[in-house]
């Protein structure tokens, strides 16, 4: 089977003028439009783009021809002579058609920010998990806007919208490109299978599993690592890691939970890129626990937690064990620190920390193990019920043990999962 060589390196470097519309459709979708072209700008240069300009035009609705108004293609075709670009990247999602449009009229790369941020993930795809799940976004991509990006990436000299599929894959027809979208569907579904295995094993095995999810850049990877002292790329940058890393945590009790780290969030992601990534997002959708990471020192920081939210709820996972950790709690301006309250609140289920504290890693870690486990209690078992004993050591961890004639008396530090749902038959055995 084929598969597409990605070219991560940029010949001539992108020099870009970056475009909004602002409607009032936008304005009602709560979202930030300066934000947005703020966190625009930074994925423009973590993907190697150098950003002379921005453009933003507020208008009543979305012109089908050419997305903007026609006064201002002519404006940002003024300002790319003047600055000598070869680029506009846009906000907002382009159908074929304007792309197609907007090339003739100004005679430079037109890309969107869907493609933006596959190209950023085209980059950092390292293992052969993450490059199947790019191309295969990358491809639905690319199937339904065939006609409006084949002068677009066809251009020569590398640069974003360039890599991922590249030059060949355009010579393919529609045929040919939803054919390898099956086979690519065909090898993730693969991966589950495996993914599904691993999960059953640990489950079986009673391991226990916590989730890292959170906005791009909140701090996932550098927690991950002062946790459990793994050795991930950490670097301050939207989408800095792609492919998810597990990692053994131990708690404050020696008990070893698995943690795994998965890919940041970010408004508008694409949803062709969430539906490639699926197979690795499960992950939080199996988790025992979902630690929600937030950067509290973002002036956004709400709106980032709003879309992490909205996007758990589109995984289905939005009803999983959370504990919220606000990070980054170093970074706070004095003035503000004072108005965010206690560092642990039990009421909120969340928790301040920075990740370069130690003490603040260590409530951490007990508060994990204070979610996972519930209150210690104790069973009066028939001492010839090995069953029944299996499965109070399945259940929590035993504490004490003590043997009374025919009865053996288990105190156990109850697991809260595991005991809600196999606990059941011990109750008639519970010490009042």
């Amino acid at each position: 089977m084929t598969s597409t060589t990605y070219d991560t390196e940029i010949e001539l470097a992108d020099r870009a003028i970056l475009v909004s519309l602002v409607t009032p459709a936008l304005k009602r979708s709560g979202m930030n439009p300066e934000h947005s072209m703020n966190e625009l700008a930074q994925l423009a240069e973590t993907a190697g783009v150098e950003v002379l300009s921005t453009v933003t035009q507020n208008k009543e609705s979305i012109d089908s021809r050419w997305f903007i108004g026609k006064g201002k293609v002519e404006e940002i075709k003024a300002v790319a002579d003047e600055l000598n670009a070869t680029t506009v990247i846009f906000d907002q999602e382009l159908s074929g058609a304007q792309v197609r449009n907007l090339e003739e009229a100004l005679d430079l790369k037109i890309i969107d920010r869907t493609q933006l941020i596959l190209d950023i993930f085209a980059q950092r795809a390292k293992t052969r998990e993450g490059i199947i799940q790019v191309e295969l976004a990358q491809l639905s991509y690319l199937l339904p806007r065939l006609s409006g990006h084949r002068k677009n990436l066809s251009r020569l000299g590398g640069g974003i919208g360039t890599r991922g599929p590249g030059e060949s894959k355009l010579e393919m027809d529609r045929r040919h490109i939803r054919d390898r979208i099956s086979d690519l569907k065909s090898e993730l579904s693969e991966v589950v299978r495996h993914r599904h295995l691993h999960r059953e094993r640990r489950r079986k095995a009673g391991v226990f599993q916590a989730a890292l999810v959170g906005y791009t850049n909140a701090g996932k990877s550098t927690l991950l690592r002062e946790l459990t002292a793994a050795d991930v790329y950490v670097e301050d940058q939207l989408f800095a890691t792609l492919d998810p890393t597990t990692r053994i945590l131990e708690l404050p009790s020696g008990k070893e939970i698995v943690l795994t780290d998965t890919v940041g969030f970010i408004q508008n992601l694409p949803h062709d890129l969430v539906a490639a990534f699926r197979a690795t997002l499960e992950e939080v959708c199996e988790a025992d626990l979902v630690l929600h990471v937030v950067d509290s020192a973002s002036s956004v920081r709400d709106e980032q937690m709003a879309v992490v939210a909205k996007i758990l709820e589109e995984l289905g996972a939005a009803d999983k064990p959370q504990l919220t950790v606000f990070n980054k709690n170093d970074l706070v301006p004095a003035e503000n620190a004072k108005d965010q309250g206690s560092a642990y609140d039990a009421s909120q289920n969340m928790i301040r920390i920075s990740a370069f504290s130690k003490d603040d890693l260590d409530a951490l870690r007990q508060l994990i193990q204070d979610r996972l486990t519930g209150d210690t209690r104790t069973f009066v078992l028939p001492a010839d019920r090995g069953d029944l004993i299996a499965l109070t050591y399945r259940i929590g961890e035993v504490i004490q043990q003590e043997i009374d004639e025919d009865q053996m008396h288990l105190t156990v530090e109850l697991n809260k999962q595991d005991f809600e749902k196999h606990g059941y038959q011990l109750q008639a055995y519970m010490q009042v």
